[in-house]
């Protein structure tokens, strides 16, 4: 939502849902990364970061979706050309510029993808947080100047002030969710969200989290809202009934 214009009040009367999909959908990393050697699926997995970051901040559209076909897919120039319509030629052209563009962009990973004894506090503390729907706490933990997105909708927040004023105003109905942590997404950090369901009887599903942290903080919040499709992928069931 970040390349289809600029962060927008907290407000529900800016939700949109554009009629393209203009995002990259959330995948479980255990589909794309090797298993095997510890330091390959290291280098495996900084590749698929590289890969995503890449794409969603700094390439065009026909560049990313080559990008990510080819660098974390895998699939060959013959394949890409044919799902997306064009010449093999065209493909690595598009390929080289994408390759081009990460280096001049210098895309780095401030964090490391694994989760460190730092990271898996900070993550423990989020989840109690959310589920606690405590504000004093979740400042500490979001980096000031974090963004927020939740396709399908267009609308993006940028800032912490902003995220939050969103949580306690159009947001609210997410009060006492259940937050469950399921494998990463994307190269990173992953939940799914359950919030109390309309009947008063359990929870139903509401988005898969992704989140990005960088130096200790939560600087990204990705809310994918498409359940019936995400939630299968990450082994996260679409019923969730009361403790």
């Amino acid at each position: 939502p970040m390349d289809l214009g600029p962060a927008r009040e907290p407000v529900a009367e800016n939700l949109n849902v554009p009629p393209e999909v203009t995002w990259i959908e959330p995948i479980p990393d255990g589909r794309i990364a090797p298993e095997g050697d510890p330091a390959e699926v290291a280098v495996a997995r900084e590749t698929i970061r590289l890969a995503f970051v890449a794409a969603l901040q700094h390439l065009p559209s026909k560049q990313r979706a080559v990008l990510i076909l080819s660098e974390v897919l895998r699939w060959k120039a013959s394949e890409v050309a044919e799902l997306l319509e064009t010449s093999v030629a065209s493909v690595n052209s598009a390929l080289q510029r994408a390759r081009a563009t990460l280096e001049a962009s210098d895309v780095t990973t401030d964090a490391p993808l694994s989760v460190d004894e730092d990271d898996a506090e900070l993550l423990a503390r989020y989840v109690a947080a959310f589920e606690g729907y405590d504000m004093d706490a979740l400042i500490s933990l979001i980096h000031k100047d974090a963004t927020q997105s939740m396709p399908p909708y267009d609308l993006w927040l940028a800032g912490r002030d902003d995220i939050l004023s969103w949580w306690v105003g159009p947001g609210g109905t997410c009060r006492n969710s259940r937050v469950i942590p399921t494998v990463s997404a994307n190269g990173a950090r992953a939940f799914g969200q359950y919030k109390p369901s309309e009947t008063g009887e359990g929870y139903e599903p509401w988005a898969l989290q992704v989140l990005e942290i960088e130096n200790g903080k939560i600087v990204e919040l990705t809310f994918f809202l498409d359940t019936k499709t995400v939630f299968p992928l990450f082994g996260l069931p679409l019923e969730f009934p009361s403790p």
